[in-house]
């Protein structure tokens, strides 16, 4: 009999979030490893599930079928009106890319007809809720508390992208020491689009940040310790690529604190061939973030073949190993250091580029894939 696997694709926006690149890669190298393996893909928009079949290739996977649901990931009629549905799928495996999942249509152990594997990317608003203070997971966090808990408790597989983030589960989320097993680490990985071009060089010495606006990604410290990038260069940009956030402005409050002017660029919310050229134009890619469950950026940026700045602390060093000049995320002045030492120093930014593509080429989401379904048939015993 072949294993018949759910997968819930509407964590896929229109807009393509990190969980929503990590499902439409999974989407795109699951079906081709195991053709006995049988999928069933949820979308609840039209649109994106016509986009996503055509543009991962699983639309003409023998193995794939897509399912049109009229309930939202958040809603309670998703909540009462998906499990039957599982049911009548003859599911044995259902895989949430995200913490929500139907609660109720698995056993509590994880050991009942359907099998729950559940991703979980970071516990941020467990553990540091300061650098998310405006999101509904911190601001409802009694609630988030609960029911991250209850998919931990009622998956059969946990999935986490790094060691680190393994850790903050086992920790955190109370896994007892008998399950520890069942939390698997399938670590990310860069898009093949993500390589250098030889016709495209950097346009200077520009510094690249790629992410959302929350605290944790520090980026107001990232604009302060450009200004002092800028003593030292004064020819050096800061481009800001990543969706504006109304709730969190600080970094634009610094860039004008600090009279960043013309030197700061925001250029919004980029996918596809525009991030790629973001990260192959840049001289430098920096993210002092003080944590991040993997930190998929950095192996973008190490793929395209740009040096890197990063954090030193969560599953950062564990990511980069030795291809990143690592930097206390909170000293502005050690920020300005790392960048301005690749913008000036061309062995060192050549040394970086070189460890960075290495370092990139060990992470795939072949591999990725393959990891999953290890989980996928563990978990279906």
């Amino acid at each position: 009999m072949s294993l018949h696997t759910v997968i819930d694709a509407r964590w896929i926006f229109p807009q393509i979030s990190g969980i929503g690149l990590y499902t439409r890669e999974l989407l795109r190298h699951l079906p081709g490893l195991d053709g006995s393996v049988r999928y069933t893909v949820l979308f609840d928009r039209p649109e994106v599930m016509e986009r996503e079949r055509e543009g991962t290739g699983a639309g003409a996977a023998s193995n794939v079928g897509a399912r049109l649901v009229p309930w939202g990931l958040f809603s309670p009629v998703s909540q009462a009106r998906l499990p039957g549905l599982l049911r009548r799928l003859e599911t044995r495996v259902y895989h949430s890319p995200n913490y929500m999942m139907p609660y109720l249509a698995f056993a509590p152990g994880g050991r009942g007809p359907v099998r729950a594997v559940v991703t979980i990317h970071d516990l941020i608003p467990l553990l540091f809720p300061q650098y998310t203070p405006r999101a509904m997971k911190t601001r409802f966090l009694p609630v988030f508390r609960l029911v991250i808990r209850e998919a931990a408790r009622r998956a059969t597989r946990i999935l986490v992208p790094s060691r680190s983030t393994a850790e903050d589960v086992v920790r955190e989320l109370r896994i007892p020491a008998d399950r520890r097993g069942d939390v698997v680490v399938t670590p990310e990985a860069a898009n093949p689009v993500f390589r250098p071009d030889p016709d495209v060089r950097p346009a200077g010495p520009v510094v690249l940040f790629v992410g959302r606006r929350d605290p944790y990604k520090n980026l107001p410290a990232l604009v302060r310790a450009f200004a002092r990038v800028l003593r030292e260069v004064p020819a050096a940009r800061l481009v800001v690529v990543g969706p504006p956030d109304a709730r969190y402005p600080e970094a634009e409050a610094a860039a004008r604190e600090v009279r960043l002017g013309d030197a700061v660029e925001w250029r919004g919310y980029v996918d596809g061939p525009g991030l790629v050229r973001a990260y192959r134009e840049a001289a430098v890619f920096a993210l002092p973030s003080r944590y991040e469950g993997f930190g998929l950026p950095v192996i973008e940026a190490m793929a395209c073949g740009t040096p890197v700045v990063c954090g030193n602390g969560s599953s950062l060093p564990e990511v980069a190993g030795d291809a990143a000049a690592l930097v206390p995320p909170d000293d502005e002045g050690e920020i300005a250091a790392a960048v301005v030492r690749v913008l000036t120093d061309p062995a060192h930014a050549a040394a970086l580029r070189e460890r960075g593509l290495h370092r990139a080429a060990q992470f795939s989401w072949e591999r990725t894939a393959r990891l999953t379904l290890d989980a996928y048939r563990a978990a279906a015993g």
